[in-house]
């Protein structure tokens, strides 16, 4: 775990700048809230909105990811009047929470600005709660966050947008076809809605202050996910890096008592954390949140060991109302979602070879290296969707095996088209008249794999002329062999390894 967090590879330190920029913005907005004289629980508020203004908005663009920022404002705040103004209702309280949970999911199916508008929203009404917001401070608050937004968007979009001198990321949309309760985003929001109502009711039994940690809970646990399976693990994980920094608020924060410089060093560093390793480990992220969240009750001066075990079991509760809830309500099946997921990475590796073949023809405009971009995005999520069936304490070997048999020659197929559109990029490369037939070949192996039926054509293996030695055909025939070879555990069960 420590080597997927810290030894995993940062291409271009993309993650190493993520996170400095980070601790930068959130750190102005802090100081400039302060400077205006804001109260703590305000800088909080502030500090809070540049966090998840920096860590939310990923669309694809720059203008697009300065529009959405520009829109969390106009989310944000009503939401946190509604809050503020239902404070000393409580079943209205609860019955809004719900609503805004439903809403926050259900905005996934409008793509990056809706997701991050949804978890805006939800945040901005847990933080009403985390503070205990009554209309009379919404003034204050109200300006502290849009002072923190203006200060975090100062820096990622002036001082350190980085993204300037990056090739256009290739937009890659979650499969979310059908309609109603056919639609993946529209289950997702029922699921989210009835798991946050157990966990709100269970987490009110335990705590009638602190029942909010389970709702959040519940709800980060359906950030990012799509399938049970995928919800499962994550659960799972969040509850392990919760746990884990409990133990590290128990020995750092404690002792502190909320002492000021101490702190804003170990929140500084947490939210270093919380950034860097969000992309590589949902375990450690987690174990840097707690930390932080440990260090604000400690300058709250509300820390002790006794709050933090509320917290690892409000933790358990929302991760149990999820795990119901995606069991239950709805279920969307990792085979389903894997099997949406490989059927593109293949068809991507058929695009990425059309390219490739025709910048060789000499096409000015084909462009092998945005499908590859475009390819490897694909596998990202294609990885996280098998994430379930690999992981160490999944319990059926052959399926995992099988799961890890398809990643590995995925790997395979990325690494030879990779190679292939690195020699098209040759402005001396050729076209060859047996280029055209490998290339036909690899489209008939994806269209094999990829045909809806309950088997698998396999093509003849020895149709590859393999005692070629240029690069061209060597990649392309180091390609159909791993099509070729994916036949075998895709075939097992209906193209995707396993139904979870």
């Amino acid at each position: 775990m420590l080597k997927r967090a810290f030894i995993a590879p940062d291409p271009g330190r993309a993650r190493l700048r993520f996170a400095s920029r980070a601790v930068l913005g959130i750190g102005l907005a802090v100081v400039l809230c302060g400077l205006a004289g804001h109260s703590l629980a305000a800088t909080i508020t502030g500090g809070l909105a540049a966090l998840l203004a920096l860590f939310t908005v990923t669309d694809p663009t720059v203008r697009g990811q300065a529009v959405t920022t520009a829109f969390l404002p106009v989310v944000g705040l009503p939401v946190l009047a509604l809050a503020a103004g239902l404070h000393a209702l409580p079943a209205a309280r609860d019955l809004a929470f719900l609503v805004v949970v439903g809403a926050g999911v259900y905005a996934r199916r409008w793509g990056p600005r809706g997701h991050s508008l949804g978890v805006f929203a939800f945040m901005t009404y847990f933080a009403a709660q985390f503070l205990h917001t009554v209309p009379g401070r919404l003034p204050e608050l109200y300006a502290a966050v849009l002072l923190s937004l203006a200060a975090s968007s100062a820096v990622r979009f002036g001082l350190w947008c980085y993204e300037r001198t990056l090739p256009a990321p290739v937009a890659v949309a979650v499969p979310t076809g059908g309609t109603g309760l056919a639609r993946i985003t529209t289950r997702q929001a029922v699921q989210a809605t009835v798991g946050a109502a157990f966990a709100l009711a269970a987490g009110q039994a335990l705590s009638d202050q602190r029942w909010y940690w389970a709702v959040g809970a519940t709800w980060w646990i359906f950030v990012n996910t799509t399938s049970r399976g995928e919800t499962l693990v994550r659960g799972f994980r969040r509850f392990l890096g919760t746990v884990i920094g409990i133990v590290l608020g128990l020995l750092v924060a404690v002792p502190l008592h909320g002492e000021p410089v101490a702190t804003a060093v170990i929140v500084a560093v947490s939210v270093f954390g919380i950034f860097y390793t969000a992309a590589v480990s949902y375990t450690w992220m987690m174990l840097a949140v707690t930390v932080m969240a440990s260090m604000l009750y400690g300058l709250l001066g509300l820390l002790d060991p006794a709050l933090l075990a509320l917290r690892a079991t409000e933790t358990a509760v929302g991760a149990l109302g999820a795990v119901l809830a995606v069991l239950l309500v709805l279920p969307v099946t990792t085979h389903a979602v894997t099997d949406a997921w490989v059927e593109r990475a293949l068809r991507c590796v058929h695009a990425c070879t059309a390219e490739a073949a025709a910048r060789l023809a000499g096409s000015p405009t084909a462009d092998p290296a945005a499908r590859v971009a475009e390819l490897e995005q694909i596998l990202a999520r294609v990885r996280l969707s098998l994430a379930p069936l690999v992981h160490p304490l999944a319990p059926m070997k052959a399926r995992k095996a099988r799961a890890r048999h398809v990643l590995a020659l995925l790997d395979d197929c990325a690494r030879e088209v990779r190679g292939l559109a690195s020699v098209a990029a040759d402005p001396v490369a050729s076209h060859d008249a047996r280029l055209a037939a490998a290339c036909w070949r690899v489209e008939a192996a994806v269209e094999a794999l990829t045909a809806p039926t309950s088997g698998v054509r396999r093509a003849d293996p020895q149709s590859a002329d393999i005692t070629e030695t240029e690069p061209v055909l060597l990649h392309l025939h180091a390609l159909e062999q791993a099509l070729l070879q994916l036949a075998v555990p895709l075939s097992n069960s209906g193209r995707v390894p396993a139904r979870v």
